[in-house]
């Protein structure tokens, strides 16, 4: 296993990236505590703040914090509704103008990616970093800034540049190390939360210290897998490549205004969400066997699940879900308050190993069933827009059903239409 001797690795993170957008955008909330929210104002006290600025986390403030809370702790935040679109568009030019001073290796989130560095830029990382806040600031906007870190590999540069933030530079080079990683607390360490923070102190690990003279082994077993060894020898400045993974499941997730929380308009939004997975999955490429439904209720849950017969068509998966919801309003109460609904299609095959089912009249209505939905999508590609959908389309107040904020997946232009 290599042990690089030097820096290749730079690990970039937007600051406040969505409420930054959102000041670069709307020029009267620059210098002001921003808070990102899901709905329109008028259901704010109902809702959470899902992001906030650099000047309302200065306050006290976090992301995914309940709106009353927020405004106990900042009185002027100022609330504006997401805009996911713009978030796209953003990403997408922010990408173009670091993609101009040096290749993106990986695009882990919305908000971050990272890079390896050649050899000139391993001997000027400071001026990399300059060029590419320069680009942004002059092609983008100045209220939009990022975090940079440098290290051996990507764990090291990802930890990094998390220690001067807002809009800062730290540099690890390997013969300075542990030194600067033994200074800062295991939550600082991407993927040790709560739980897995108690499981190292039960095991007498309590600092950065105790982790870096732990064994590879050690930490396997406290993780019940093989990353936490790999996580072992990343801390320890070893060049550990990402483990390759494939799609297991197409879904959405929506939190219902307060106006929707009733079971006709919670199954309204499902199809709408089942519906935008349902073209997520055609466009890769994928075939489902099985449909999940989730329900969170005030005071409970329900769930359940349906197998189908290996499908990617609209009228399927519709039909599939219909038939959860028979389910789902038989089991719950009639005035159940819904507060979220979930979709998720999974037990995929992709399309050039899926195999046609006589049983099933594959060689009739489900072939014909696919090319209506084919050529659905087709006109729908063609226009940019949505003219032809099966049943009503009534998208939640606040909209992006299937296209909202996210972190881990950037949407496509299709998941806003």
């Amino acid at each position: 296993m290599r042990k690089p001797e030097t820096i290749e690795k730079l690990y970039l993170d937007f600051d406040g990236f969505f409420a930054s957008v959102m000041q670069q955008a709307m020029p009267h909330l620059r210098g002001r505590p921003v808070g990102v929210i899901p709905f329109e104002t008028s259901a704010a006290n109902s809702t959470v703040v899902i992001a906030c600025s650099k000047e309302a986390k200065a306050a006290g403030c976090k992301n995914v914090m309940r709106v009353p809370d927020a405004r106990v702790i900042c009185p002027d935040i100022i609330l504006v509704t997401q805009r996911p679109d713009l978030f796209r568009r953003a990403h997408n030019a922010l990408l173009n103008e670091i993609s101009c001073e040096i290749p993106i290796e990986t695009v882990k989130s919305i908000d971050e990616l990272a890079c390896k560095l050649d050899r000139h830029n391993i001997a000027e990382p400071n001026a990399l970093a300059q060029r590419i806040k320069s680009r942004i600031r002059h092609n983008i906007g100045e209220q939009i800034t990022c975090s940079i870190g440098f290290a051996a590999n990507r764990l090291l540069a990802k930890i990094a540049c998390k220690v001067d933030k807002p809009n800062g530079v730290t540099i690890w080079p390997p013969p300075d190390m542990p030194m600067p990683l033994l200074a800062l607390p295991l939550e600082d360490i991407p993927g040790v939360g709560k739980r897995m923070e108690e499981r190292l102190n039960q095991a007498r690990i309590h600092t950065m210290a105790d982790l870096w003279n732990s064994q590879p082994k050690q930490l396997r077993a406290l993780w019940k897998n093989v990353n936490g060894e790999r996580m072992w020898y990343a801390l320890h400045g070893y060049d550990i490549q990402a483990m390759p993974t494939s799609r297991g499941m197409f879904g959405h997730g929506r939190v219902l205004p307060p106006q929707w929380r009733d079971p006709k308009h919670s199954l309204s939004c499902s199809r709408l969400l089942l519906t935008k997975a349902a073209r997520r999955m055609r466009r890769d490429g994928f075939y489902a066997n099985r449909l999940w439904l989730w329900l969170d209720i005030r005071n409970g849950g329900w769930f359940g699940q349906r197998e189908m017969p290996c499908v990617q068509d609209d009228h399927a998966c519709l039909a599939a879900l219909a038939a959860l919801w028979d389910k789902a309003l038989a089991a719950i109460p009639k005035r159940a308050e819904i507060v979220r609904v979930g979709v998720t299609l999974l037990d995929l095959s992709p399309a050039n190993a899926r195999q046609l089912d006589l049983l099933e009249n594959d060689d009739g209505e489900r072939q014909k069933c696919e090319l209506i939905t084919n050529t659905i999508d087709g006109l729908n590609r063609k226009f940019g827009k949505r003219v032809v959908t099966l049943g009503a389309w009534t998208p939640p107040p606040g909209g992006y059903a299937g296209g909202k904020i996210a972190y881990n997946r950037i949407p496509s232009a299709e998941d806003f239409w």
